[in-house]
């Protein structure tokens, strides 16, 4: 990320105001955005598979890392991701801290505690709030929310929010067209980008809808 902040970076004019607090900012985020980078690299080193312009906290994501994939302008928080079968998270998604996904689980049916694993898909736009466990073969649609502390064993539809223990769909819809970037709202992002925003050229847009 830092490479292409560096190239999309803001300029003020030199020495301004604008640009002492700019230097500033960047110099106070800096080290969040090279350990991001970081972080990032040592996953692709493994073969997972990272999109452009993500960033990745403190996160713990291990076990058969070729099998992970992460799309453009996502965030994931202090989350934990324990992949066993592909775990495939798409574009502009949102993980916030203490998210645990689990692609791999133990048979509670099983009196040899039985161990099975199935993939999971987290789709563009999909926001996962603090605290949620996402479960083994569960698809996460497009735009869709999960809620803080939810706990999800069953697909949660496009744009629907689920919250709960377990998790249900309730009544609430996000919009049906997302064009937002999650990485925009973070510090270390503004203090380079500044004002600039970024277009989104292929926005979500809900096609079930009239």
């Amino acid at each position: 990320m830092l490479a292409s902040l560096w190239q999309e970076r803001e300029q003020p004019s030199a020495l301004s105001g604008n640009w002492w607090r700019g230097w500033a900012k960047r110099l106070l985020t800096l080290r969040s955005v090279i350990f991001s980078d970081w972080r990032l690299a040592k996953l692709s080193r493994s073969g997972s598979s990272i999109g452009s312009n993500v960033f990745l906290s403190a996160a713990d994501i291990s076990g058969a890392l070729d099998k992970f994939s992460l799309g453009d302008e996502s965030f994931i928080g202090r989350a934990s991701i324990f992949v066993q079968e592909p775990v495939s998270i798409g574009r502009r998604v949102c993980i916030n801290d203490r998210v645990t996904i689990l692609s791999a689980s133990h048979r509670v049916d099983d009196p040899k505690w039985g161990v099975f694993s199935k993939a999971i898909m987290i789709e563009d736009y999909a926001w996962v709030a603090v605290g949620a466990t996402i479960l083994p073969g569960v698809r996460i649609g497009k735009g869709a929310v999960v809620g803080a502390g939810a706990v999800v064993s069953r697909d949660v539809p496009a744009f629907a929010v689920a919250a709960g223990n377990p998790a249900r769909i309730t009544e609430g819809r996000r919009a049906k067209d997302l064009h937002y970037s999650p990485v925009e709202s973070l510090a270390g992002f503004r203090a380079w980008r500044g004002s600039r925003q970024s277009a989104d050229a292929n926005p979500i847009v809900d096609s079930s809808q009239p």
